[in-house]
């Protein structure tokens, strides 16, 4: 077990609920995906009670690689409730075994390059004509039409052409892409819901399965709301304005006596006037530069100096104390240490220690959306490659002595052995 840092007083430590069951339970899903996008979209399916089976190839999930200090964490979070199958598709007969699978799933994941599945002889019409109510989910970069379909599609490039970057960051400064996957995220969020939909269409008395076809460009892009039609009213592109909103003001993130950082928003009418109340500034409530939206969007620069004036003389814990008292809409900017300690993220759960065969705990992060009568639950911890091959292997009616000769060829990967240099 690897030595980490001793767990402060916070989160709660929380079991594994192998037996709960979730709205998902006996739909079945077949995940090929790889990286970032494919996995968020079942870990939440599987959060909800699908049975997840990740198809491996002989060297895991690309996010297994994903360590830091050594530990694959990434791995642990988004393969959470999910079985792993070993599966080296290269092989005729795997791709025999994987065909057997088919017809027992409800929902199939794959983020190959547009064209792969084709060539492994997957089809989507190959796959209807083994599962007519099938639905198919394909992650890409770009679609699996256009004129890009064929380009790799990583959502750093995903997030530079979407225009994300064009307009975070500062004016004076280079575009900023995110610190996160965030064109990933929001695929995988969206695709979830679509794959939903599509299931719910599948499950009627005349229903068909479908293809979703899932770029990570498209729901990023509509997640950045009405640019085109801003730019369509006035000509004008939106700039780069750092912390503050082109929408509403004030809104921006303020320095603290003691350096530390608040953010402060004044999105409605009725919170912008309390807080100039609430920094002793009700004279420019009344002044009118600052009395309507519109005004203070022309002259946010003064109206910023004012409250970043009130701000800059106070600690951070004393700000937000007072700002609190005057229903400020103001908190205070964490890392990651701090939200791990807040006392309302240790109350709701929002994060709990689970369980971990590398480190004593392993913080993650619960199960999102909450649900009041169909709660999800984290069931399983992430499989280790090929944990779950031969379960699988005997569902579909082979014996122990054939899955035993698939998995000495190296057509079926079993956690039980050790991988070769060559499987890897």
């Amino acid at each position: 077990m690897i030595d980490a840092p001793p767990l402060k007083p916070g989160l709660r430590r929380r079991d594994y609920q192998p037996d709960a069951v979730g709205p998902l339970d006996g739909v079945r899903v077949l995940d090929l995906s790889r990286l970032f996008a494919g996995n968020v979209l079942t870990q939440i399916l599987g959060d909800f009670g699908a049975e997840v089976i990740k198809v491996e190839p002989p060297a895991g999930d690309t996010l297994r690689g994903w360590k830091t200090e050594g530990v694959s964490t990434h791995w642990k979070i988004y393969a959470r409730n999910k079985k792993s199958l070993g599966l080296d598709l290269r092989n005729p007969r795997a791709g025999e075994i994987f065909r057997k699978l088919i017809p027992t799933a409800h929902i199939l994941v794959e983020s190959f390059r547009p064209g792969v599945l084709e060539k492994m002889g997957l089809s989507p019409e190959v796959l209807h004509a083994l599962n007519p109510r099938l639905v198919i989910v394909r992650v890409s970069g770009w679609g699996q039409g256009g004129p890009y379909r064929k380009r790799p599609g990583f959502g750093t490039v995903i997030e530079g052409m979407s225009g994300f970057a064009a307009i975070n960051g500062f004016e004076d400064r280079e575009p900023v892409l995110p610190p996160m996957y965030l064109a990933d995220g929001v695929a995988g969020t969206y695709g979830a819901s679509a794959a939903l939909l599509a299931l719910r269409e599948a499950e009627r008395p005349d229903g068909k399965g479908q293809v979703i076809d899932l770029p990570l460009y498209d729901p990023l892009f509509a997640l950045l709301g009405p640019q085109a039609a801003n730019y369509r009213l006035s000509g004008k592109t939106r700039r780069r304005e750092g912390s503050r909103s082109s929408n509403s003001a004030p809104r921006n993130v303020y320095r603290c006596r003691d350096g530390k950082y608040v953010s402060l928003s004044g999105s409605t009418q009725t919170m912008a006037m309390r807080i100039l109340q609430a920094i002793g500034r009700a004279d420019l409530a009344a002044d009118p530069r600052f009395a309507a939206n519109a005004d203070r969007l022309k002259h946010v620069e003064e109206l910023d100096a004012a409250i970043g004036d009130f701000i800059g003389r106070h600690d951070q814990a004393a700000l937000v104390a007072l700002m609190e008292e005057a229903e400020v809409t103001v908190g205070p900017i964490y890392d990651v240490s701090q939200i791990m300690e807040d006392p309302h993220v240790v109350e709701r759960e929002i994060l709990a220690d689970y369980p971990d065969a590398e480190i004593e705990h392993l913080p993650m992060h619960h199960v999102v959306p909450r649900l009041s009568g169909t709660p999800g639950s984290i069931r399983l911890p992430a499989p280790v490659l090929g944990q779950h091959s031969r379960d699988i292997l005997q569902q579909l009616g082979f014996d122990e002595a054939e899955a035993a000769r698939l998995i000495s060829e190296g057509v079926v990967i079993d956690a039980a052995l050790p991988l070769t240099e060559d499987a890897a």
